[in-house]
């Protein structure tokens, strides 16, 4: 099983001064986030993506992911690629941050790029309706 999902935190967010609800606190992995359960890291998975267009003004796909997954830590490029593949849409696709459908597949497809293993769509579903 991969880190992300042993701590049910399937977008890999890394620990910072932020409280989630649903996180254990304090983790026991010196680097990532723990939430007790996996609807709690979709839920703040999800919550960042939005935050990334409120705070941050990040409008496609791929100017999402640029922040999600920096290129001093990833390939982003590929990652951007592997998103879209997920989501079949261009890096150039304007998601609706509230739109359901839309932010469950793209809280799915990073964690399927996280995990290397398709995400559970109850678990992600349930991480939107904690919103």
């Amino acid at each position: 099983m991969s880190r992300g999902l042993k701590n049910c935190n399937p977008g890999n967010i890394r620990i910072s001064t932020t409280k989630w609800i649903g996180e254990i606190q304090p983790s026991t992995d010196k680097s990532f986030k723990q939430f007790k359960a996996m609807p709690y890291g979709y839920r703040a998975l999800i919550k960042l993506l939005q935050n990334y267009r409120k705070l941050h003004n990040r409008q496609t796909i791929a100017e999402f992911i640029e922040r999600w997954a920096p290129k001093s830590e990833n390939n982003t490029s590929g990652y951007i690629s592997r998103v879209c593949k997920e989501m079949q849409v261009p890096s150039t696709y304007m998601p609706d941050i509230e739109d359901k459908a839309t932010m469950c597949a793209f809280a799915a497809a990073i964690s399927q790029v996280e995990n290397a293993t398709p995400a559970v769509m109850a678990d992600v579903e349930a991480g939107w309706n904690l919103l």
